[in-house]
């Protein structure tokens, strides 16, 4: 790749003053690239730990035990109304010096690195979020329905994961869309921690190269491209599971 975009991005520094340094430079360009994916795979997870998440806590809202109900409400608030970096910094640096040590060899390392304590964090933040969204859309459910999947000997939690949940899950799709957007920008919060995404490794090349403002147009268009695919593929998704006369 290099050999075909870094002699018009070497050109470009030389002409301008223009330092795209990771598209020229193989050095750059590595870690630049390796950001990239760890960016994308950080999304992914927590994309997917926050629709666990949410899915569990919305069929706990309905749960008979009091007890129940009432740590997933606790749950809720505590997530919505703390900011997300405080929380990752508490799940890294508070839970994280209480979670068992293996010893690597003359030095000991948390099970968890910061990755994983990146995923938890900002998942259990979105899935709050998810979890009212997703409760939105069950009560959207009619009871006529609810009550025919009980007539029918359906048991609470098959009547939720074959029934109910899909239903409302079309109907929710639209403000889900939204949170797991915020979520994807809310990603960055990762650098915090030190995970080695993309924000984490622009820093480091603009503060070995001093090209700050190239790095955060490169930031800019990489992250304006993540959201556009990912509305993108929901959008297409919301189509795909549209039923004709519900939602």
């Amino acid at each position: 790749m290099l050999d075909i975009i870094g002699p018009f991005f070497k050109n470009l520094y030389d002409t301008t003053g223009w330092n795209f340094i990771m598209f020229y430079e193989q050095y750059e360009y590595d870690r630049f690239v390796d950001a990239m994916w760890v960016s994308v795979k950080l999304i992914v997870a927590c994309l997917i730990f926050s629709l666990i998440v949410g899915f569990i806590g919305a069929w706990g809202q309905g749960a008979k035990s009091k007890i129940l109900r009432l740590s997933i409400a606790g749950y809720i608030q505590f997530f919505r109304n703390t900011p997300p970096f405080i929380q990752l910094l508490v799940f890294y640096f508070v839970i994280g010096t209480l979670t068992p040590q293996v010893d690597m060899g003359g030095y000991n390392e948390a099970i968890i690195g910061s990755f994983g304590w990146a995923v938890i964090g900002m998942g259990f933040f979105a899935g709050a979020f998810n979890t009212e969204i997703f409760r939105s859309g069950i009560e959207a459910v009619p009871t006529s329905t609810v009550e025919a999947a009980e007539a029918l000997g359906y048991s609470r939690m098959k009547s939720y994961i074959y029934i109910i949940f899909p239903l409302a899950f079309r109907v929710c799709l639209p403000a889900l869309n939204n949170n797991l957007v915020n979520l994807l920008k809310t990603t960055t919060l990762a650098y915090g921690i030190a995970v080695p995404e993309m924000m984490y490794t622009a820093n480091q090349i603009w503060s070995d190269n001093v090209n700050v403002p190239e790095m955060m147009i490169v930031l800019f268009i990489y992250y304006i491209g993540l959201v556009g695919i990912l509305v993108w593929g929901m959008h297409r998704w919301e189509q795909k599971m549209r039923v004709p006369g519900y939602g």
